[in-house]
C-alpha cells in the first residue's frame, strides 16, 4: 500500500519561498513519475510540476523559472521549492505519485501567499 506524507506548507509574503515534499513509502517498485498538482478554491486541479522515472521534467507554464522539482531516489522523497511566490500561487498542494501507471495521492498542504 502505498503511502505518501506531505510537509512544507504555510502563510508566505509574496515574493517569499516554501519547499513541499512528500516522502513515499510501501509499494514502489514501479514509479513512473512523481509530482506535484494545486487546486485553488473554486477551480479544478492543475498540474504544477512532474518529474519521471527518467529524470524529465515538466512545469506548468506559470510556474517556470520560479519553481523547481527535485526527488531523493534513496529517500523516495519529491520535493518542489517555490520561489517568489504570488497570491496566485495560493492553494492546496497534492503529491502524486504513479507506480505501475496508477495514481497516487497525499493528503494535500495549503499553501497560501498574502501580505
Amino acid at each position: 500500500q502505498v503511502q505518501l506524507v506531505e510537509s512544507g506548507g504555510g502563510l508566505v509574503q509574496p515574493g517569499g519561498s516554501l519547499r513541499l515534499s512528500c516522502a513515499a513509502s510501501g509499494g514502489l517498485s514501479s514509479i513512473n513519475s512523481m509530482g506535484w498538482y494545486r487546486q485553488a478554491p473554486g477551480k479544478q486541479r492543475e498540474l504544477v510540476a512532474r518529474i519521471t522515472s527518467g529524470g524529465s521534467t515538466y512545469y506548468l507554464d506559470s510556474v517556470k523559472g520560479r519553481f523547481t522539482i527535485s526527488r531523493d531516489n534513496v529517500r523516495n522523497t519529491v520535493y518542489l521549492q517555490t520561489n517568489s511566490l504570488k497570491p496566485e500561487d495560493t492553494a492546496v498542494y497534492y503529491c502524486n505519485i504513479r507506480v505501475a501507471f496508477v495514481n497516487h495521492w497525499g493528503q494535500g498542504t495549503q499553501v497560501t501567499v498574502s501580505s
